[in-house]
């Protein structure tokens, strides 16, 4: 684990004890909205701040149009950063995204630097319909434990790697016959991060090469970096379904129009 996870890990054990021991049955009980997926989708992203680029930010509600905006443009998800220190989000922000969203069947999904169930069954309140795991964060029980939460509550997972070794703990989970259902109703994604977490920057390099790990049984998903139609449709012919694209929109003067160009380069890839 890199000396920024371990920092995002302590940080995030502190704020899971500031989390009620039990949530009641309605406080889980918030509409929950599936992914429905094409040949080439795009979770679209909302975050205050990048710890490489500096400040993102927009007001409350500019976030709730942009949210909008995002949906308007096709994004099969909203994920919204709700990590304080380095990334300025709170889960509030969630709250106000989930509630802009409000009627449209678009899923919500919380991205943190998650550390225990509490903090999905957190997120499941706030209105979240997915979650955003790190298998660099997690032991093998650890993650487990988190999956099955997660599952329990039929909310969808990104589960992320960052190089080869947690690549392939992750394509082992479909093994199992649990995980691989999940993977078959896209509750269970697994994602590429090109981002290094020791230096902050970004790879595109790494999506070809781990494109021969990539496991045929999951919807895959390239994050970090990808700026441009360009990009969308270089993921695709990798073997990525989907991308995850946050700073790019947030610079964005029209984030809807940049969501559509991905959308149509990334599917017209899959006909090349």
């Amino acid at each position: 684990m890199s000396d920024f996870l371990k920092k995002m890990a302590a940080l995030n054990m502190a704020r899971v004890s500031a989390i009620p021991g039990n949530f009641a049955a309605a406080d889980l009980d918030m509409p929950l909205h599936a992914l429905r997926l094409q040949d080439f989708d795009v979770i679209a992203e909302i975050k205050n701040r990048s710890p490489s680029e500096g400040p993102l930010a927009l007001a409350g509600e500019e976030r709730c149009v942009r949210a909008r905006n995002y949906a308007r443009g096709g994004a099969v998800a909203i994920s919204v950063l709700t990590e304080p220190s380095a990334f300025g989000g709170e889960l509030q922000h969630l709250r106000d995204v989930v509630e802009a969203l409000s009627g449209l069947d678009v899923p919500v999904m919380r991205k943190d630097f998650l550390v225990d169930p509490l903090q999905i069954l957190e997120a499941r309140a706030a209105g979240a319909s997915g979650v955003l795991l790190i298998a660099a964060m997690l032991s093998d029980a650890e993650l487990g434990s988190m999956l099955d939460c997660a599952y329990e509550h039929s909310m969808f997972v990104l589960l992320e790697a960052f190089d080869d070794s947690d690549l392939n703990r992750c394509v082992v989970l479909l093994d199992s016959a649990k995980h691989l259902a999940q993977a078959e109703r896209n509750r269970l994604l697994i994602g590429v991060n090109t981002r290094n977490l020791r230096t902050l920057a970004v790879r595109p390099d790494r999506l070809a090469q781990f494109a021969p790990l990539l496991p045929a049984d999951a919807v895959c998903v390239a994050e970090s970096g990808l700026r441009s139609a360009a990009d969308a449709a270089a993921a695709r012919e990798f073997g990525y379904r989907m991308a995850l694209v946050g700073t790019a929109l947030m610079k964005s003067a029209d984030p809807a129009a940049l969501i559509a160009g991905m959308l149509d380069a990334g599917r017209a890839a899959v006909m090349a």
